[in-house]
């Protein structure tokens, strides 16, 4: 069996707060056998590309109430990529197949559980985008903006951190279904991207402004049919105070709340009851079937040019850690991909 060095970033530390890069490091001394055992049912990838996701601060963390299992400490962290299929002991794979799915932040990984490893079929498209537009970001749009807000032309939509991986998408998504869309984020310049690139009817910077109930408020005069949140805290709070009648609020995440000790509290929940509001949050694990109806809808979208996807891309698996605690502090423009080889 050939053994290689395999460079791993491991969880040196539960996190409390904020993460910081002394929480994961660089382990540059393990190695790995590019030869599966006889008998095995795994698949052995070389990694390609990692995605950089905020629910893996839920991991990172010991003590939690959350379908998410907290990582195990000097282990390597497990999240989304893309992968090239080195050796194989399950069917379903061959040598040289490029695949989807959840590896470990690592140069080789040894998958026993694929029961999400998906062969990519269609390479026309960088192979990047399987982390994000064609990846679990893509779905995650899909699933809370169609299949949770029921979209109808005409309506008024409002995207927290509508600059990210998943909140770029669904104002795409509310423009081709007719909608009025604003989204906010926390810079000039992925306010102009919102407005000049995604084509949202309009954006706002929320560091800059003072009073979030009049500011959506002055956004959105007739209120908000449809808020895909992102953020919660006190941009939940502002949001129901400005919903109309019957509104719905598809809960993605709250990135605002993952590394509070304390988390904030919304003091106008009556407001659910008297607006009749419907809040659904949701599992995308859960909607797992519907990838192949949403990969017919989103690939011809991506060819013909009719929707925009920006990637903040960074190299090497050493970039990971600084990458993913950025997010947590707006550095990234665009889906947070790590490239750990070149296929």
């Amino acid at each position: 069996m050939e053994e290689v060095k395999n460079k791993q970033i491991v969880l040196n530390s539960y996190v409390n707060g904020f993460p910081k890069e002394s929480d994961m490091l660089l382990n540059a001394s393990a190695t790995i056998n590019l030869k599966l055992p006889e008998g095995s049912n795994a698949v052995l990838v070389k990694n390609l590309y990692l995605s950089c996701d905020p629910y893996l601060r839920i991991q990172m963390t010991k003590a939690q109430d959350s379908y998410f299992p907290p990582f195990a400490l000097g282990s390597p962290i497990v999240g989304l990529g893309v992968a090239k299929v080195i050796d194989f002991g399950h069917s379903n794979f061959k040598k040289g197949d490029i695949v989807s799915g959840l590896t470990g932040w690592e140069e080789y990984s040894i998958i026993t559980s694929t029961d999400f490893l998906r062969k990519i079929e269609d390479i026309d498209v960088p192979l990047s985008y399987y982390t994000g537009i064609l990846g679990i970001a893509g779905i995650t749009a899909y699933v809370g903006f169609y299949e949770i807000c029921a979209p109808k032309k005409g309506e008024y939509v409002f995207v927290s951190a509508a600059a990210g991986a998943v909140g770029q998408l669904v104002g795409q998504f509310a423009k081709l279904s007719g909608c009025y869309v604003v989204g906010s984020a926390g810079t000039k310049e992925k306010v102009d991207l919102l407005k000049n690139k995604y084509g949202f009817d309009e954006a706002f910077n929320y560091k800059e402004e003072q009073d979030l109930k009049a500011t959506l408020k002055r956004y959105f005069p007739n209120g908000i049919d449809i808020y895909f949140e992102n953020v919660g805290g006190k941009i939940l709070e502002a949001v129901l105070s400005n919903m109309r009648l019957k509104g719905r609020i598809s809960v993605c995440g709250m990135i605002s709340q993952y590394n509070l000790e304390q988390e904030e509290g919304v003091r106008n929940m009556f407001l659910l009851v008297t607006k009749s509001l419907r809040v659904q949050s949701f599992l995308v694990g859960d909607y797992y079937h519907m990838y192949p109806k949403y990969m017919e809808m989103i690939m011809p979208l991506i060819k013909q040019g009719n929707i925009c996807y920006t990637e903040d891309i960074v190299e090497g698996l050493e970039s990971a850690p600084a990458a993913f605690i950025g997010m947590f502090y707006g550095k990234n423009v665009g889906k947070q991909v790590v490239v750990v080889a070149h296929e």
